[in-house]
């Protein structure tokens, strides 16, 4: 893999450092994992002097995809391959620490009914967090891969990326995606359901390009050729035809319609695949070429593609491209789209930023004796819980944290993961109200303590007007004691004395829980 830079020319610095502050160290090993629907990937680079150089990379076919069933559900047996892969990626990865390692899964469990089962025994296999991404965060981080292992230039890209059960579509100008869907057409999908037994022939290619181009036809609308200046295809189905073609003597890194024409009839020609000679064909590609080819096929007609460029980027990269962003100086993507949805929303921006001073206050007294990275962790997260607590009022007043909740388990956010959206949605949902009702994992000392924290704020900033909370202090005592005590002056509550009034009522809230609130008076 290229070498490339940590922080590219002309890229915008945050305009606030958080406030617990990690970055990067020199040296550091950082590591992808990309749990697709054909092949699991790890890809470990190390940082140096602001580039990262590859060390690893690993790839293992899995075939998740060919496991989903008619009811979506995975089976036993893509479970199983899926766990010993990962067992091999943990052996690799043993020393590794939490925050050099990001673990993404795609389509198959996108769509899998079971896959908390798979992803319990998944994660502690491999003993790092799996996080499953949207389609349009997949996209995303598809085109941050391709677009950092590309020269700058000013060309519009379009950027495609056939998978196992899905296909990515991109256009975008340097290092920003500005148009991001995901279609669920893919090489593995597309093989078992039109090219059954391997069998290659003009009707199943017929059939295949058809379904394609009926879910991909909105695609025109939003990718038209006078968008783009050049195309570009990553990984999976896109490399294992560059392969081929240039192997059979075609101009090396590059797709044309002839050369795709070409290889149609050599598969043709074998009327199977598992008949199908050609060199750069690999064995593990062989039983879902029928399925990728026609759906290239389907794009280079709908899209009126003549010339689709190799690149090497891929998924993997986008996400060790996104650790930096994340962990070092440049404002982390989610902090954007946070303003984002905050402006969609019609947020209170005076309020919600009262309230983040305010629990980001109580968080930092609560973390003294936190690790610095899972404090900066915890800390973004009821950041963003803060700025958004408000922005289900748009819809109505009543019960706007309910309904600020369900967008956010129901949004493509870029930068987020499925999970951490549902992190976030359950703490916009219980930053007021009854906790009894609320289905939360109470044993989970991080979530407890940021729930704490936001509802506390909320409770000081109840008169929309900056707090005196400079006297309070906010003492924890984890597992097993699950204790809270806020230090509240006596002058103070005699002053504010509604604030008070609701700091002993969240005491009664909280005995509901398995944690308890106590308030002192000094």
């Amino acid at each position: 893999m290229a070498s490339y830079p940590a922080q590219p020319q002309g890229a915008q610095s945050a305009h606030l450092a958080p406030r617990f502050s990690h970055q990067m160290k020199n040296d550091t090993l950082l590591a992808a994992i990309d749990l697709g629907s054909n092949s699991f990937r790890l890809e470990i680079g190390r940082l140096t002097h602001g580039q990262i150089h590859r060390v690893e990379y690993l790839k293992e076919t899995v075939r998740q995809g060919n496991g989903l069933d008619s009811e979506r559900l995975l089976s036993d047996e893509a479970m199983q391959r899926g766990w010993e892969c990962l067992a091999r990626f943990a052996e690799r990865l043993s020393g590794f620490k939490k925050q050099q390692v990001w673990a993404v899964a795609t389509q198959t469990l996108r769509e899998a009914r079971n896959r908390d089962v798979f992803l319990t025994r998944a994660q502690q296999i491999l003993g790092f967090p799996i996080e499953v991404i949207s389609g349009r965060e997949e996209a995303r981080l598809i085109y941050q891969g391709v677009a950092h292992l590309l020269p700058q230039s000013e060309d519009r890209r379009l950027v495609i990326d056939i998978g196992g059960r899905s296909t990515e579509i991109i256009l975008g100008r340097r290092l920003e995606a500005s148009v991001t869907e995901s279609y669920r057409v893919g090489s593995v999908a597309w093989s078992m359901k039109y090219f059954r037994n391997g069998q290659l022939t003009a009707g199943a290619f017929e059939r295949a390009e058809i379904a394609a181009k009926a879910i991909l036809d909105e695609a025109l609308s939003l990718y038209p050729r006078h968008a783009w200046d050049v195309a570009y295809g990553s990984s999976g189905t896109v490399g294992a035809v560059g392969d081929i073609l240039s192997l059979a003597g075609w101009s090396k890194g590059i797709i044309n319609r002839e050369g795709l024409a070409w290889l149609k009839r050599c598969m043709l020609r074998a009327q199977n695949a598992d008949k199908l000679r050609m060199e750069g064909l690999k064995e593990d590609r062989r039983a879902v070429i029928g399925g990728g080819v026609s759906v290239l096929m389907a794009l280079f007609d709908l899209l009126d593609i003549e010339v689709l460029h190799v690149a090497d980027g891929a998924l993997r990269h986008g996400v060790l491209y996104d650790m930096l962003e994340r962990e070092g100086e440049q404002e982390d993507v989610r902090a954007t789209t946070v303003k984002r949805l905050q402006k969609n929303f019609g947020v209170d921006l005076a309020q919600a930023e009262r309230v983040r001073r305010v629990a980001m206050r109580l968080l930092s007294q609560t973390s003294a004796d936190m690790p610095e990275h899972e404090a900066h962790r915890i800390g973004r997260k009821l950041e963003w819980a803060a700025q958004l607590h408000e922005m289900g009022a748009m819809i109505s007043h009543s019960d706007y944290h309910k309904h600020g909740a369900y967008i956010l388990d129901n949004s493509d956010a870029s930068g987020f993961a499925v999970s951490e959206l549902h992190r976030l949605s359950l703490l916009v949902l219980g930053h007021r109200g009854k906790l009894r009702k609320l289905e939360v994992d109470f044993d989970d000392d991080a979530f407890a303590t940021q729930l704490m924290c936001l509802r506390l704020a909320v409770i000081l900033c109840h008169a929309r007007r900056d707090p005196d909370d400079q006297a309070l202090n906010l003492h924890c005592s984890g597992t097993p004691s699950r204790q809270f005590t806020l230090s509240v002056p006596a002058a103070w509550a005699e002053k504010y004395p509604q604030s008070a009034h609701l700091l002993n009522e969240e005491v009664q809230a909280w005995q509901k829980t398995t944690w308890h609130l106590a308030v002192e008076l000094d």
